[in-house]
């Protein structure tokens, strides 16, 4: 019988959970939005673990932030007021090419694209350098926090590669072996 709230499940739970509060934190001491924060992090767990692809679906929030800015300045320039013609276009547009960049050979994390155009359409910020840092940075923090939370797991976990879901508890390694 598995046990829900088992010691394991319960310190891998707090380091997740002091994990977030200090990466708010850091967010708030550098100006960076939390909620911004949270969509790196959940990036991170978009496909794979590790450092090597929590960098790649960073660097596809990324993406997405500079295809979102690039869309907004350049339907912008078009119109000042757009129309529902012009927005649904827009839309089109901007999907289609996020679609299209599933085919590139590593970068290739659609859910990572969209979590970057969410982010920048959801700042509502001006396309740009600084809006890039802004939500870059705390992608960034977010994509920390979540490799931390995640080689935290491996670690008491026994080297486990990818991480527990809340709803399937680990027996104990002493269960498990038996």
């Amino acid at each position: 019988m598995r046990q829900a709230f088992a010691p394991l499940q319960l310190k891998i739970t707090l380091s997740e959970a002091v994990a977030a509060a200090l990466a708010a934190g850091v967010a708030i001491c550098l100006g960076l939005p939390i909620w911004s924060m949270f969509l790196g992090w959940n990036a991170y767990f978009t496909r794979g673990t590790g450092l090597k692809s929590g960098l790649v679906n960073f660097g596809c929030v990324v993406i997405g932030l500079s295809v979102g800015m690039l869309a907004q300045y350049v339907f912008s320039s078009l119109s000042e007021h757009p129309g529902l013609a012009e927005q649904m276009a827009s839309v089109f547009a901007v999907t289609w090419v996020v679609l299209s960049l599933r085919f590139l050979p590593k970068f290739n994390n659609v859910p990572g694209f969209f979590l970057g155009l969410i982010a920048f359409f959801a700042s509502r910020l001006a396309p740009g350098w600084p809006a890039l840092t802004e939500l870059g940075g705390a992608a960034l923090l977010g994509t920390a926090a979540g490799f931390a939370t995640s080689a935290a797991q491996a670690r008491w976990l026994g080297g486990a590669a990818t991480p527990i879901a809340a709803s399937e508890p680990t027996r104990p390694r002493e269960q498990a072996a038996a």
